[in-house]
């Protein structure tokens, strides 16, 4: 354990000492999924939650985040890529909900293009590794409790395909409540309300805890060896695992752009690369943090990863990453959210480094906008030219719509058709409902 009672004040101790019975008690989760949310809660009531200290970060050199350019071509043999292959597993991060893009169930099954999810595409680009060079190279689904069940049906579908699909779930861990400090499971809210996933919320002012929930994606490494899985890909001669956000449609560290700011950035600290994140900035740095002149480098979330070293760290308690607060407000209440990244693990394992890859190489949707950059090409499709807009206001259209060349729109434009409708060329729509 990370902090023990004797590095916490005697009230803290107190708390974790009642905190652990009360935990202890539950069904629902695993007893590492028990001992790891007492150790997490430790760790932070011990004072690990610490800002960076801002005067040792340097910027990395190239032989610290190499330049893509400057990588190896890969053997133009397909037998050497084949076993080369047959040494990789794709892990996908799978916890997230698509409610942002106004959807429910798993992100991953949101439609992207010509019909296809994002676990299509996919499915599909494994598929064709595995096709083409004849290795057999499979896809790991890391869920969450909220999209396991979905996942598990969902993914029936690709049963007769090449790829071996393999799933298992991140830890889950049980909100508190602040009155009497104990799970609120414990209370008979044995349902999801009792849980939840990817923060811990603490009451910032007396650092008494309001909501505690599920480890974010960080916990990918303790989680991927719990679940059996790692000792399983190790029998099996695999040595590398590929980790990455389901909804990258690109995927590294890419070259930082202005939409990158808050995002986290790879820095040389104390001879080692590591993760920097906003919420590590002191208040007094952040202008420059958000910088794309001293800090040019943006942490995509896409990790290469050798399996024996996630197994000897893993095993070892090794893997400290940083707790992060982030102040919040939730319903009038002050709270201090507690989180890690899954790429603050960099600096554990030896040799390790960022790979500078172009922004082509990233392309994730994390909003109904970025949904419309991967289907714009759909779109476009659909116009014999771009209508004239100049004195258009507004614009919806819902349905099978095709428009034909110099059409121009102008003040408040509605197009609402069940059939496959096609607007004549040249034609001019002025407030059309």
């Amino acid at each position: 354990m990370a902090a023990t009672a004797a590095t916490l004040s005697p009230a803290d101790a107190d708390k974790i000492s009642a905190l652990r019975s009360s935990v202890f008690a539950l069904d629902h989760i695993s007893e590492s999924e028990k001992s790891g949310f007492i150790n997490l809660v430790s760790r932070y009531l011990s004072g690990e939650a610490q800002y960076i200290d801002w005067r040792k970060i340097k910027t990395p050199t190239d032989d610290i985040v190499v330049p893509y350019d400057t990588v190896a071509s890969p053997p133009e043999d397909p037998a050497v890529i084949c076993e080369l292959l047959d040494k990789l597993v794709v892990l996908k991060l799978n916890g997230g909900l698509g409610t942002t893009m106004g959807c429910t169930g798993p992100k991953s099954v949101i439609e992207v293009r010509n019909g296809l999810t994002f676990l299509d595409l996919i499915v599909q680009q494994i598929e064709n590794l595995n096709s083409k060079y004849g290795c057999k190279v499979p896809l790991v689904l890391m869920n969450s409790f909220n999209t396991h069940d979905d996942t598990l049906k969902i993914v029936e579908k690709y049963s007769k395909s090449n790829v071996e699909i393999h799933t298992f779930n991140q830890s889950q861990y049980p909100r508190l409540v602040v009155e009497d400090f104990v799970p609120l499971p414990s209370k008979g809210h044995a349902g999801k309300d009792g849980w939840l996933l990817r923060r811990i919320d603490v009451e910032s002012s007396t650092l008494s805890i309001k909501y505690i929930v599920c480890n974010a994606p960080y916990d990918v490494f303790p989680s991927l060896k719990n679940s059996g899985k790692l000792d399983l890909f190790l029998s099996q001669g695999k040595e590398y695992v590929f980790v990455a956000n389901s909804d990258n449609l690109g995927a590294i560290v890419t070259p930082k752009t202005l939409a990158d700011v808050k995002g986290g950035t790879l820095i040389s600290y104390e001879g080692k690369v590591q993760l920097l994140e906003i919420a590590q900035v002191p208040d007094e740095h952040v202008n420059e943090f958000k910088s794309i002149e001293k800090f040019k480098i943006f942490n995509t979330n896409n990790l290469w990863v050798n399996l024996k070293a996630i197994k000897r760290l893993v095993e070892a308690d090794a893997l400290k990453m940083e707790i992060i607060p982030n102040p919040k407000e939730v319903d009038g209440i002050k709270v201090l959210q507690l989180e890690t990244a899954a790429g603050a693990a960099i600096k554990f394992f030896d040799k390790a480094i960022g790979l500078n890859v172009p922004r082509s190489r990233f392309l994730p949707v994390k909003a109904t906008s970025d949904l419309l950059l991967v289907q714009v090409g759909d779109f476009l499709k659909r116009f014999k030219s771009i209508p004239s807009i100049i004195e258009l206001d507004s614009l919806k259209v819902i349905g099978d719509v095709w428009f034909g060349r110099g059409v121009a729109l102008k003040g408040k434009v509605t197009i609402k058709s069940s059939l496959k409708l096609e607007i004549p060329d040249g034609a001019v729509l002025e407030n059309k409902v």
